[in-house]
C-alpha cells in the first residue's frame, strides 16, 4: 500500500469486539488477573504502566509506519528521548549533533552527564563523528533537518560509520515524520518523535514515540519504559492515533505553503537568510533529497536586526507567537527564548541561533494570506 493508505489501514481500523471504526479508549489503570496463581506475565495486560490496549495500538501503528520491530509511547517527546538515553550505561560515551533540539542538549548535559554518561557535541558530519569515537562510545544521536537551522546530516554515511564501530544510531525524526523520511530504512537503530508535533497535528496533546529496528532493542527500551513509567494516558494516545490518519494531507499542504513562503522570504529586503532544504541554494539540499521525499513544513529565517525580529512577533496576526510546531495553525517561535533557551548563549551564537532568528512551522492557512500578514509584520 502507498503511505497515505497505510495511515488509515494500519491494522487497527476497527474494534474486534464491537466493530467500531476506531480504537477504543481504555481508560483504566488496572486489569483483572485471570489466574491468581501466576504472575503478570501470564496475560498481556495487567497494569497500565506496563501496557494498555490503546497504547499498544498507537505503538503498533508507529512501528509499522517507521518499518521497525517495536514502538513505544511516552508522556512527551522529551520522555521518549530521555528514556532512549536510559538504555545506555554509566561510563559510556554518546556522540550527539551539536545543533539538536535544546531540550535534548539539556538532558544530556545536566542529567546524563551527571550520572556518568560522557557526552561529545560535534558537527554532525561523517569525519567529525569518526574523530569523536572513543573506546567507550556506545551511541550516536542525530537530528535532521536540525532544529532550528534546518542543517542536513548525511544519515547513510553517519550510520555506516556507527555500524562499523559497533555503535547504536538514534535519530530524531520529528520534523520529517515517517511520511517524508524513514531513518530505520537507512540503517538507524532507534527513531524518536515528539508526537506533540506533526503526528498529533492539532496542538492539543503532548506525547512522545520511539521505534526500535530490532526486537532485542525493543526489550531493552521496554524495560526503561516500564520502570521509569513516563507513559501517556489513553486519551492522549487516542488523539495521536486520530491525528496520524490525516498526516499525509496535512503535511503535504503545509509543505506546499512552506515552499511558497521560503521563496517569498528569500526575496524580502529585510530578510538576510532563509534556511529551508527545499531552496536550491540550501547547502544540504542534495543530501536531503537523497534521504527524504520532501523538504517539510519547517523553515527559519533571519532579519537584519533583532528589533525587526521582535517587531515581527508583536505584529504578526496569522502566525501564533508560541513554542511547538506541527499543528493546523502556523506558529512563529523565537529559538533563543523558547526551544534553545537552555543552551548556553555562547554556544547558541556559535551555531547561529541568534536574536534575529525566527522559526516558522507552517500550518494550513492559505499561503497568500500568510504572505500578506508577513509583509505587514516585517514592514
Amino acid at each position: 500500500m502507498k503511505f497515505g493508505t497505510r495511515l488509515i489501514h494500519n491494522g487497527h481500523e476497527s474494534d474486534a469486539e464491537t466493530g467500531a471504526l476506531g480504537v477504543p479508549v481504555y481508560q483504566t489503570s488496572t486489569f483483572l488477573r485471570r489466574d491468581m496463581s501466576r504472575g503478570p506475565d501470564s496475560q498481556e495486560y495487567d497494569y497500565s504502566r506496563g501496557g494498555n490496549p490503546t497504547r499498544k495500538a498507537l505503538e503498533d501503528i508507529i512501528a509499522g509506519l517507521e518499518n521497525g520491530a517495536r514502538g513505544f509511547a511516552f508522556g512527551s517527546g522529551m520522555g521518549a528521548i530521555s528514556s532512549v538515553f536510559g538504555i545506555l550505561s554509566t561510563g559510556g560515551h554518546i556522540i550527539a549533533s551539536e545543533d539538536i533540539y535544546g531540550g535534548s542538549v539539556f538532558v544530556l548535559e545536566n542529567f546524563y552527564r551527571r550520572w556518568g554518561l560522557e557526552v561529545s557535541m560535534v558537527d554532525a558530519c561523517p569525519d567529525q563523528i569518526q574523530k569523536a569515537i572513543r573506546p567507550n562510545t556506545k551511541a550516536v544521536y542525530l537530528e535532521t533537518p536540525s532544529n532550528p537551522l534546518l542543517k542536513i546530516t548525511d544519515l547513510a554515511s553517519c550510520i555506516a560509520i556507527a555500524r562499523e564501530a559497533g555503535l547504536l544510531t538514534i535519530v530524531d525524526n520529528t520534523f520529517m515524520t515517517p511520511c517524508l523520511q524513514r531513518p530505520l530504512d537507512l540503517g538507524a537503530d532507534i527513531v524518536v518523535h515528539s508526537a506533540t508535533k506533526f503526528l498529533g497535528g492539532h496542538s492539543d496533546v503532548v506525547l512522545g514515540l520511539a521505534v526500535t529496528r530490532t526486537a532485542e532493542l525493543g526489550k531493552q527500551l521496554y524495560a526503561v519504559q516500564n520502570s521509569f513509567g513516563a507513559i501517556p494516558g489513553p486519551w492522549d494516545e487516542w488523539l495521536v492515533i486520530r491525528g496520524i490518519k490525516t498526516l499525509k494531507v496535512r503535511l503535504e499542504a503545509a509543505q506546499n505553503t512552506a515552499m511558497i513562503l521560503a521563496n517569498w522570504l528569500a526575496a524580502h529586503p529585510r530578510v538576510t537568510d532563509v534556511y529551508y532544504p527545499g531552496l536550491p541554494n540550501h547547502p544540504g539540499k542534495a543530501i536531503h533529497d537523497s534521504q527524504a521525499s520532501g523538504p517539510g513544513a519547517m523553515l527559519s529565517f533571519k532579519t537584519q536586526t533583532e528589533e525587526q525580529a521582535l517587531a515581527f512577533y508583536q505584529k504578526v496576526r496569522l502566525a501564533a507567537a508560541a513554542p511547538s510546531l506541527g499543528g493546523v495553525e502556523t506558529i512563529a517561535s523565537r529559538p533563543v527564548t523558547m526551544s534553545h533557551v537552555a543552551m548556553p548563549a555562547p554556544q547558541r551564537e556559535r551555531l547561529g541561533v541568534s536574536g534575529t532568528l525566527i522559526r516558522i512551522a507552517f500550518g494550513l492557512e492559505d499561503p497568500e494570506d500568510l504572505i500578506e500578514d508577513f509583509e505587514q509584520a516585517l514592514g
